[in-house]
């Protein structure tokens, strides 16, 4: 079958390479994609409903944050003093270390006007938007995708412009990961390794975005930029190894522990997050489910570096929600939404060269000539 122009894309889709029984395999473990992404419909609705902001999130949690950054602004004997205290007033765990969040966003956040945090807020998404267009016009040459892929960008980016979300730590840890992931380039990393780094000291799940990058670099042999992930993941080791520190010098062993984090709700609740965290919540669920698969395919749809780096980042974050996080964590979305439905804009690619490849039946023949 001779190939044909892309619909959106450049060049080709990944699938345009595969041979008719891969594109027969690729399409069935689609097709186990979408079915398992319908399992959302059996999710029951996370807890605590935010009317303000139009979407469901972890209002008490939100809540929490705004008193520990008011306490330390107004006074409070030391971050974790404060956070210690109004986690116990709210009853909140205290144990493991890690159910304190680390101060770094807390108290640049006191130390700041409110108007100057959101001016920050709104100057990051701004930038992480502006990155993004400029990496995905390279894939998209032509002005109707691009205009899109625009639109796909700000209906993920629905949550990170909101001024009452500034004080979640997922809302600024999401968006330096997807600015780091944008400016990552083939010899071209410290930048992003810079920003993966802010993101872990702001929010300890990106670790596993920065475990992500330090992996395929080291699987595409590029030794300095996998020593690059490597050392921010040793400096924030030793970070959370202070933070312990900290946080045992403020509890004891009649605090609260946590009910622990092995959730097992399968990718349904991975897919109803990244839908509570972008505009697919005003679609039907069944419909906005199957959009946010076609996402992810997308992602693995285009055949770029950077194509694959997010696909493998979504990957690792539905296994870890899909495996561990509670309907009350469901916020843990937060950390890939920023442009997840940007993928949508490579689905029609990756489809159509998914489907060609399925029908080629080209026969190769082997002659064997004897002199």
């Amino acid at each position: 079958m001779a190939p044909s122009a892309p619909l959106w894309l450049a060049e080709p889709s990944r699938f345009a390479r595969l041979r008719s029984g891969q594109a027969r395999i690729a399409a069935v473990l689609l097709l186990i994609l979408l079915a398992a992404g319908l399992g959302t419909l059996a999710v029951p609705e996370p807890p605590q409903i935010s009317t303000a902001t139009g979407h469901q999130q972890a209002e008490t949690d939100l809540a929490l944050y705004e008193k520990i950054v008011a306490g330390v602004r107004y006074g409070g004997s030391g971050y974790y003093s404060v956070a210690a205290d109004a986690m116990r007033a709210g009853g909140y765990p205290l144990q493991p270390f890690f159910t304190v969040r680390l101060p770094g966003l807390a108290v640049v956040q006191s130390a700041l006007p409110e108007r100057w945090t959101y001016a920050l807020l709104f100057l990051l998404a701004g930038a992480t938007a502006f990155v993004w267009m400029q990496r995905l016009s390279e894939a998209l040459p032509r002005t109707l995708p691009r205009i899109g892929a625009g639109i796909l960008l700000l209906g993920s980016m629905l949550a990170f412009v909101q001024p009452g979300l500034a004080a979640f730590h997922e809302i600024w840890a999401a968006l330096f990961v997807a600015l780091s992931i944008a400016l990552r380039r083939p010899g071209r990393w410290v930048e992003a390794v810079a920003l993966g780094l802010i993101a872990m000291l702001i929010r300890e799940t990106a670790a596993l975005y920065v475990i992500v990058m330090a992996g395929l670099a080291w699987t595409d042999g590029e030794r300095r930029e996998t020593a690059g992930w490597g050392a921010a993941l040793l400096i924030f080791a030793l970070v959370m190894a202070a933070h312990a520190y900290a946080v045992a010098g403020v509890t004891g062993p009649l605090d609260a522990a946590s009910p622990g984090w092995l959730g097992l709700e399968g990718l349904g609740l991975f897919v109803k997050a990244a839908i509570l965290s972008t505009a697919l919540q005003l679609l039907p669920l069944w419909l906005a489910s199957l959009l946010v698969c076609l996402a992810l395919f997308g992602w693995l749809a285009w055949d770029n570096p950077l194509g694959l780096r997010m696909a493998v980042t979504l990957g690792a974050y539905a296994m870890l929600i899909a495996l561990f996080a509670r309907l009350d964590t469901f916020y843990w979305g937060l950390m890939v939404a920023p442009v997840l439905l940007v993928g949508l804009a490579f689905a029609p690619d990756g489809l159509r060269d998914l489907w060609r490849q399925m029908l080629d039946r080209r026969i190769v023949r082997v002659q064997r000539i004897t002199r």
